[in-house]
């Protein structure tokens, strides 16, 4: 699906070399739009090779940084489960290879002094289990098979019950008592601990959940297009960056 969002950039950047005195017919072939920079030859019937070679140069070392996406969230928060679901799953597995994604679940919990644990959660006790068996699985499994296994809880009816099978599902190698053991141990509640700072750290300070932010920063106008149509503002935000690695390129 890159060359999807890449194919943006390509029409961009045609657009753009009029400002710099130079002008290209539009393309007009039999090949759809994905297919544009796959030869030379397709690339010269369409009349783009001057833009496909331009983005082909790109170095490794200048190679543009994915689009990188922190979700806090909790995992028996309905709005949470919504978004994880409909948008950042389907919108991650087809554009994984141009953004990153990190997963804090924590929330609005708190990290509270009590017999009944070091934390309190927003919908209770076993919210703040399923954001420690969730905190254990990512830190057990990295985080592109922990999604895997997360996407599946969060659309369960039930998160709690469906985490073993989940897990079972897409990490067979791995035992639930390991993932117990994380979630009853000392690891849980230190991995939880870190999501509490990083969580508190947040500025603005979080005000509900699920709360985004892109590239470490948190707007109003990105959260609203992230929760309505999440894959068109991944890729406006990484062709608007590939756009200005090619005039830096341009100019250096």
């Amino acid at each position: 699906m890159r060359v999807l969002c890449l194919l943006a950039v390509v029409l961009l950047i045609s657009k753009d070399h009029k400002s710099f005195g130079i002008s290209h017919p539009k393309p007009a072939c039999r090949y759809p739009p994905s297919q544009w920079c796959r030869s030379l030859e397709i690339a010269i019937e369409c009349k783009v090779q001057k833009q496909c070679m331009e983005l082909s140069a790109i170095k490794p070392n200048q190679t543009v940084p994915p689009v990188a996406l922190t979700l806090y969230y909790e995992s028996l928060c309905p709005d949470c489960r919504a978004f994880i679901t409909q948008q950042l799953f389907p919108t991650w597995t087809m554009l994984q290879d141009i953004m990153s994604l990190t997963l804090v679940p924590y929330g609005n919990a708190k990290e509270v002094l009590s017999a009944n644990g070091p934390f309190s959660c927003q919908h209770g006790e076993p919210e703040c289990r399923g954001n420690m068996i969730e905190a254990c699985i990512i830190h057990l499994t990295g985080t592109s098979l922990a999604f895997q296994i997360i996407y599946c809880m969060e659309s369960a009816s039930n998160v709690l019950n469906a985490a073993e099978p989940c897990l079972q599902m897409y990490a067979p190698s791995m035992s639930w008592a390991t993932v117990d053991a994380c979630v009853t141990g000392r690891l849980g509640y230190e991995l939880m601990h870190g999501y509490a700072v990083m969580t508190r750290a947040l500025n603005p300070a979080h005000t509900h959940v699920p709360w985004v932010t892109f590239d470490g920063e948190y707007t109003e106008e990105n959260e609203a297009r992230a929760m309505s149509s999440l894959f068109h503002l991944v890729c406006e935000l990484y062709k608007v960056r590939t756009l200005s690695f090619w005039v830096l390129l341009k100019i250096s």
